[in-house]
């Protein structure tokens, strides 16, 4: 059994890769960070007695090149799991274009390309799974971080249509999307934006998520009270939850 784990280096991924690892996953990393990734791979090695397979991808998601030949080169893949992704922080009119349009082209049009080319070949085989990071953002407007809210906004309903599919034509391929809320990652320092004492740790987050996801889970909430903001972002109008999150946001500056 093969995973493939996109934004491999640090953070939730890391964590993700330590979990499958233990349970003798073959796995092949994916991140532009090489230095970080040979270390978590020599970590892996050497914490875990296991005799798994750890194949590292240096690969910039940005382009859409990269993710065709990502996975022309990997196509034998049990699990994928498509978490690379970052934010930025700000008035929508002030973020850097540059950085917004990179930001669009992880968040969703990488998460797009893998989630097509694997889905189709996991049909064809009529076995595997996927599962896609989205985050408890994607159910919500998001001023200051807009465009950060509505890339994993995508990432969610494009997973929702996808199940649908699957169940209409009973497949044996599953789809999942995790929703966290504020992680301790380096996250906050590419957006630029503060968590307060409330975020969880990546560990956790990995754990949880895994346990969940071969359950057969499709929306995956880590903590309580992020499962509380999920159900009250269905009841509460959007423009009240927009005031809402501006104020929130506020006090995230760092």
């Amino acid at each position: 059994m093969k995973v493939l784990i996109t934004g491999a280096s640090s953070g939730i991924g890391r964590d993700l890769a330590r979990e499958f690892a233990k349970m003798n996953y073959d796995l092949v990393l994916v991140s532009r960070n090489i230095d970080k990734l040979e270390e978590l791979k020599n970590d892996l090695n050497k914490k875990y007695d296991i005799d798994i397979d750890i194949k590292i991808e240096i690969c910039d998601l940005n382009f859409e090149k990269n993710c065709i030949e990502l996975f022309e080169n990997n196509k034998d893949i049990d699990v994928l799991v498509n978490n690379a992704g970052f934010g930025a922080f700000g008035e929508f009119v002030n973020i850097d274009l540059n950085k917004e349009l990179n930001l669009i082209k992880t968040n969703i049009t990488a998460v797009h390309i893998l989630t097509k080319l694997y889905l189709k070949e996991m049909t064809k085989k009529n076995k595997g799974r996927i599962l896609n990071v989205s985050s408890i953002a994607g159910n919500m407007p998001g001023p200051l971080m807009a465009t950060y809210y509505a890339s994993k906004a995508y990432v969610l309903r494009l997973s929702e249509g996808i199940k649908e599919e699957l169940k209409r034509a009973k497949s044996n391929v599953k789809i999942s999307v995790l929703q966290p809320g504020p992680v301790d990652t380096n996250f906050s320092d590419v957006a630029g934006v503060k968590f307060n004492s409330t975020a969880l740790s990546s560990q956790y987050v990995a754990k949880y998520t895994v346990k969940q996801f071969f359950k057969g889970k499709f929306n995956i909430i880590p903590g309580f009270s992020i499962k509380c903001v999920k159900f009250f972002s269905k009841i509460i109008p959007n423009n009240i939850m927009a005031k809402m999150c501006f104020m929130v946001q506020t006090r995230k500056k760092t």
